[in-house]
């Protein structure tokens, strides 16, 4: 399983709600709270966009 590097995740926000993002090693998924939306992360590289993400039951 790909790690992402911990700088990486300091910088990055969600792009619809330019909130921080919490990293799910398990799913390797970035998920925004506020969103409700999950990124994928594919090969190690989270995939920022909001048609590419998962819409999280409430």
């Amino acid at each position: 399983m790909n790690e992402i590097d911990p700088k990486l995740l300091e910088i990055l926000v969600c792009p619809v709600t330019k909130s921080p993002l919490r990293y799910d090693r398990n799913a390797q998924e970035l998920i925004s709270e506020q969103a409700k939306l999950a990124y994928p992360i594919r090969d190690g590289i989270p995939v920022m966009l909001a048609e590419e993400a998962r819409e999280l039951e409430a």
